[in-house]
């Protein structure tokens, strides 16, 4: 899953589009092996804040037109917490839903999904992204993890939402430790046979422990999106899409030389 960021400030400034440079960033992704674009018009990095939907939409439809237009086999994936958002964007194409907030902060959420019965990105995230890193808590942070997950899929599954994948939420109100336990521990979410998605690209859990930065997180990011591979991810989002191609391919390449 391929980022485009339709957005001023995501936390990497790579990730940044504009309209005008949107199709070739998109068309260089599909052509490293991308499977999937998500798309979204607000960042969501620690400390930032909720936009209206409107401007949201402002933001993003244009650029999912013009991808469906010149790539319309495209599977598209709406990164928002905004019901009227995920709704617009199903009309214009939109495959996937990823919510940030797992149906928190749009009790609307779940009916539209229900409605438009899209597969959808089940995260979580502890508090809203401007506080979500003002000292989280956990008792245990995989076991806390899991009963969000058996809960909120319990309530899509009454409401017939019938495609749901699963996103631990890496750096969304969890410490260095909470994130790296997570990422060790992520087989255990593979009790509910769902799929795993991982987002640990470039992201402070990597370039703060190195102590360097986002622009120079890759070949960290390169060893966790193995890890995650190895723990049962089944798809990770990403900001380098030749890289985590090469990985999934060598990860794979191991896989079948086990011995039996």
């Amino acid at each position: 899953m391929g980022i485009l960021n339709v957005t001023p400030d995501s936390f990497y400034a790579e990730s940044r589009v504009v309209e005008a440079d949107v199709l070739n960033r998109a068309e260089q992704m599909l052509k490293e092996g991308a499977a999937i674009l998500d798309i979204g018009g607000m960042s969501t990095r620690p400390g930032a804040e909720i936009i209206a939907a409107e401007e949201e939409l402002r933001r993003v439809l244009p650029v999912i037109e013009t991808i469906k237009k010149y790539f319309p086999e495209a599977i598209l994936s709406l990164d928002t917490i905004h019901a009227q958002v995920a709704r617009e964007g199903a009309a214009r194409g939109i495959g996937i839903i990823n919510d940030v907030s797992g149906g928190e902060m749009d009790k609307a959420m779940y009916d539209t999904l229900a409605e438009l019965q899209l597969p959808y990105v089940l995260m979580h995230m502890q508090g809203t992204p401007g506080n979500m890193q003002k000292n989280p808590i956990y008792e245990d942070v995989v076991l806390n993890v899991l009963d969000f997950f058996i809960q909120k899929v319990g309530i899509l599954r009454q409401k017939g939402v019938k495609d749901i994948i699963l996103d631990p939420g890496f750096g969304f109100g969890k410490n260095l430790d909470h994130n790296y336990t997570l990422l060790a521990n992520l087989h255990a979410f593979g009790v509910l046979d769902l799929p795993v998605l991982a987002g640990v690209s470039r992201k402070s859990m990597i370039y703060r422990y190195l102590e360097t930065d986002a622009e120079n997180a890759l070949n960290g990011t390169s060893v966790l999106h193995l890890a995650a591979l190895q723990q049962g991810a089944n798809i990770l989002r990403v900001h380098d899409v030749k890289a985590a191609v090469e990985t999934i391919r060598l990860w794979e390449k191991l896989e079948a030389c086990k011995l039996a």
